[in-house]
């Protein structure tokens, strides 16, 4: 792995490449003595301020345009460019768990700065194809819902696809209780465009989780610039990199939101001036989705785990971001209004998720027959509730009113309190195991529930703890 010396923003090169001759928002054109490469970091200072930028494009022989990774007040024009020699690095160390940082891997928990003497490239191109490793065995969550109907792999891609609040910062932050909790691994968290209140209640309820000493977080807030929200995933999975790299662990790297890095390179690209694309969006969607997603890899030093939040514009799954995302996952969990509505929580729609271990040769017999069991009756209900809400249920046969009242304690069973949420709600959180999962859904389809009020089945752990 490349490494440079520290770069001191305090510190000025001794003989600057260039000058400030434009000003846009946070684009910048700068007259250069000699064209930086694409991606380098340059800076600027005033005063004990600095500023970052990094280079986008080649305007001619001697102007270049770049984006600024600071807020732009104080920038004018004549003001000296230097070139720090790299691309953007960040310090790395074993100590940055339980750490609150930037997109430069400074401090933002009030914290001492990291002590470190070696720093990463956050461009590093992803491990070489011999070096890495495939999906491995089904990584199990603690959640229902999730384990039986659409399981995660280790060493895979999930997107949690939602619209606004619906649940899928606090599914993300069950899942990275799961990994301290049950895996003894480690998680990343990068905060995409987070809202300043959303990133200080994640960090507190974290800390309160009890799960901070395993987490790292790298915030790139809503109110900084595009730069900064279109580099922060790349600086927080060079961090997963390293633990994976260094602690040998389990990592999980979560990325909340995915959708706004795409929002930021689409406002990067309308200030560089490129045409549009479809609905929008830039002419490099697609392969500036690729660059982040082919970094997310294990080797044989240990496995990457990613869940990536992705928000779904107008609930629009054909959205082309949307399906620019999707072609990269092994999993797709997809939380439903509809769900929400009803009071069942996860709001995981089990028809529209999917997996890419929903086979017989991953799963294994039996694991396969019941989560098919269940998606049948839950599919089944689905046909009848239109039939249900005109005539009653009384007009259904035997048959069917047996598989609509299963289908909906399945639904009800398959709700849980989490234990990130139990200090809110007073419920104490559970963590389900799937050999628990596989003897309650086998328990509803052979009948053994039947006579179980459908209330006795929502907001539960295993039945066998449910009915003691």
């Amino acid at each position: 792995m490349e490494k440079i010396s520290p770069v001191e923003p305090s510190v000025t090169p001794a003989a600057s490449i260039g000058v400030i001759t434009e000003v846009h928002g946070p684009v910048v054109v700068i007259r250069c003595d000699r064209l930086p490469p694409l991606r380098q970091a340059l800076m600027a200072a005033i005063n004990s301020e600095s500023y970052l930028f990094e280079v986008h494009q080649h305007l001619d022989q001697g102007h270049a345009r770049a984006i600024t990774l600071h807020r732009t007040t104080g920038l004018c024009r004549g003001m000296p460019v230097y070139d720090t020699g790299a691309p953007l690095h960040i310090p790395v160390a074993t100590e940055c768990l339980g750490r609150l940082l930037n997109i430069f891997g400074e401090p933002l928990d009030g914290g001492a700065p990291l002590k470190t003497a070696e720093f990463r490239n956050i461009h590093a191109p992803p491990p070489a194809l011999w070096d890495a490793l495939g999906t491995g065995d089904i990584l199990q969550t603690g959640i229902k819902v999730i384990d039986l109907l659409c399981p995660f792999l280790r060493g895979g891609k999930t997107g949690l696809f939602g619209g606004a609040g619906v649940g899928k910062t606090v599914l993300v932050m069950e899942f990275m209780h799961a990994m301290a909790a049950l895996h003894r691994g480690v998680s990343v968290f990068a905060g995409v465009g987070e809202r300043i209140r959303e990133g200080h209640e994640l960090w507190h309820e974290m800390r309160e989780a009890g799960v901070m000493k395993q987490t790292l977080m790298c915030f790139g807030q809503m109110d900084e610039s595009p730069g900064v929200r279109f580099r922060i995933g790349l600086s927080a999975l060079t961090y997963a990199e390293y633990l994976r790299d260094a602690m040998r662990k389990e990592v999980l790297f979560v990325m909340d939101n995915i959708f706004r890095f795409v929002q930021a390179g689409s406002e990067i690209s309308s200030l560089l001036g490129r045409m549009p694309a479809t609905v929008g969006y830039q002419p490099t969607l697609i392969s500036e989705v690729a660059e982040l997603q082919e970094r997310i890899l294990s080797t044989r030093l240990g496995a990457v785990t990613a869940v990536e939040a992705v928000y779904v514009p107008a609930d629009d799954m054909t959205d082309p971001a949307v399906d620019a995302i999707l072609s990269h996952l092994d999993s797709s969990v997809v939380l439903s209004r509809a769900q929400a509505g009803k009071g069942i929580y996860p709001a995981v729609e089990p028809l529209q998720s999917a997996s890419r271990a929903m086979d017989r040769q991953t799963l294994g017999d039996r694991h396969y027959a019941v989560a098919e069991g269940v998606r049948e009756h839950l599919a089944r209900y689905r046909e009848l509730e239109d039939i249900i809400a005109m005539l009653g249920i009384e007009e259904l046969s035997r048959q069917d009113r047996t598989i609509v009242s299963r289908a909906r304690k399945l639904q009800r069973y398959l709700t849980q309190p989490f234990n990130v949420l139990s200090s809110h709600t007073g419920i104490p959180g559970t963590s389900v195991s799937l050999q628990e999962s596989l003897d309650d859904c086998e328990a509803f389809l052979r009948g053994d529930y039947d006579e179980l009020p459908e209330e006795k089945c929502y907001m539960r752990g295993s039945m066998r703890r449910a009915t003691k």
